[in-house]
């Protein structure tokens, strides 16, 4: 059986991409996030992932799916826990400025956000994310990706009018 030929979908062949590529995705997470823990959580959900989609990704394709997902899951959580830490230092609001309205509206839209973040593909929403929250230059996440200023420019630009039309329609 050619590599071509093989599918996700058999558990034999599942097994052998486990075992071929759990402990170096694994590490490559530790080395992002330096809790083993954590790195273990995206590799599993990210193996989980896989197996939801092992018929839209072909057997050549899975490594690079594993560590596309696994590597997005954890931008999400770090850019999820810089909201967390930006709004902790923020002085606490007194409830006699806020109505139940204001905080409900508040609330949805947070979620709106974050359904649109979510909602993003991969590309985009990596640049969105290095550009917005760790504040990287278009010419820095370019090198970091080792693409083209021009490329940077493109997705950010589509993840912004995608996020646009996401939030107005929720």
């Amino acid at each position: 059986m050619e590599d071509t030929k093989k599918s996700i979908c058999t558990e034999s062949i599942f097994n052998q991409i486990f075992n071929m590529n759990s402990e170096s995705l694994r590490n490559y997470l530790y080395y992002q996030c330096r809790d083993i823990q954590q790195a273990e959580d995206l590799v599993q959900n990210a193996f989980i992932k896989l197996w939801n989609n092992c018929k839209k990704v072909l057997f050549e394709k899975a490594k690079a799916f594993l560590y596309a997902t696994a590597k997005n899951e954890f931008y999400n959580q770090v850019a999820h826990k810089k909201i967390v830490l930006r709004y902790a230092k923020e002085p606490q609001r007194s409830a006699d400025n806020e109505t139940p309205e204001y905080k409900i509206e508040e609330d949805e839209f947070m979620e709106k956000l974050q359904s649109a973040i979510d909602a993003l593909p991969d590309g985009q929403r990596e640049v969105f994310l290095l550009n917005r929250i760790d504040k990287k230059s278009y010419k820095e996440i370019a090198e970091m990706l080792n693409v083209s200023q021009k490329a940077i420019e493109k997705r950010m630009h589509k993840a912004l009018v995608k996020m646009r039309k996401i939030v107005k329609n929720i």
